[in-house]
């Protein structure tokens, strides 16, 4: 007897909890995307195949309304004054050259589309071929997204081969460098 895949759910709240949030820079509105997520697959889930990646499936229904929702605004929420990106908290002085705060602002530069594939690949550890799939679009795009990405982060952050990153959040060195905390490249 196969066990009800909503059961499964769950697991991936904080997972969906940090892409909302990586999408949209607004905790209240990162927490009605995944709210909204969560009831679109409750009430969908005899569309899940059992056997296949349901943080992709969540994750796919989340970016689908991500976007879903951008085009019924019409426009983007701005941050001018950076009232949100200053409620954010910033990592200790001793994380050496790449400070969050200038790795935020420079992550906040990149295309929407640059943002999410290095969360996805970088932070989430998607393969690029989950990544792909979640986003609808070819592997190689996914690979070209987080290339261009990372050159850009590099840019803005003023980084070149030879600087050395001191950092205690893993997430943001996969997401900078490519090297999963395991240290496999991604």
């Amino acid at each position: 007897m196969s066990s009800d895949p909503r059961d499964e759910i769950v697991t991936h709240l904080p997972a969906l909890r940090a892409f909302a949030f990586s999408l949209t820079r607004n905790f209240a509105l990162a927490d009605d995307m995944v709210q909204d997520t969560l009831v679109k697959a409750w009430t969908k889930i005899n569309t899940f195949e059992q056997g296949t990646n349901m943080r992709a499936w969540l994750f796919t229904i989340l970016r689908n309304t991500y976007y879903s929702n951008r085009r019924k605004a019409g426009r983007e929420v701005s941050d001018a004054e950076g009232v949100f990106t200053e409620s954010l908290s910033e990592k200790p002085a001793h994380d050496g050259r790449l400070q969050m705060n200038d790795f935020r602002r420079a992550f906040v530069q990149l295309t929407d589309e640059q943002r999410e594939a290095l969360i996805l690949v970088g932070a989430q550890g998607f393969s690029y071929e989950e990544a792909a799939e979640t986003c609808g679009v070819a592997v190689g795009t996914i690979k070209s997204r987080v290339n261009r990405a990372r050159a850009r982060l590099a840019e803005l952050l003023e980084l070149d081969d030879n600087d050395k990153l001191e950092m205690t959040d893993q997430a943001t060195m996969a997401v900078v460098t490519g090297a999963r905390a395991g240290g496999a490249l991604g």
